[in-house]
């Protein structure tokens, strides 16, 4: 079993009605050395260059679910780690899996600029 995260276009918790039917939706993780691009209508956002002078954007609401390891699809996505702190290393808490802009793109780039996202905010 691992984790399937699907980040949602609502970045406002309050807008969500209902409980999830599966899994759950989770907020106020935020992300370090990338932006997140909102997708249109019900498309997926996807991770995108960082804005100046905003260092830790709020990502949108997520949904995560449990599946089946032989059932996730990696192509396309960055492997982010997600941590409680800032401070990274013990804090690691599991992996997101991130849509990147198109599923040729390289997640080399995405690890070189040190992206993960953080339970904590500073």
């Amino acid at each position: 079993m691992v984790l399937k995260t699907s980040v949602t276009n609502e970045r406002d918790p309050a807008n969500i009605a209902e409980s999830a039917e599966d899994g759950a939706y989770i907020h106020g993780f935020t992300l370090q050395g990338a932006a997140w691009e909102n997708g249109r209508g019900a498309e997926q956002g996807n991770l995108g260059e960082m804005v100046p002078k905003e260092l830790t954007p709020e990502l949108p609401v997520m949904h995560v679910t449990a599946i089946e390891r032989h059932l996730q699809v990696t192509v396309g996505f960055y492997r982010c780690p997600v941590y409680i702190t800032t401070m990274r290393g013990g804090t690691y808490v599991f992996t997101a899996l991130m849509r990147m802009e198109s599923e040729d793109s390289d997640d080399k780039y995405w690890i070189l600029m040190g992206v993960g996202l953080f339970m904590q905010p500073e």
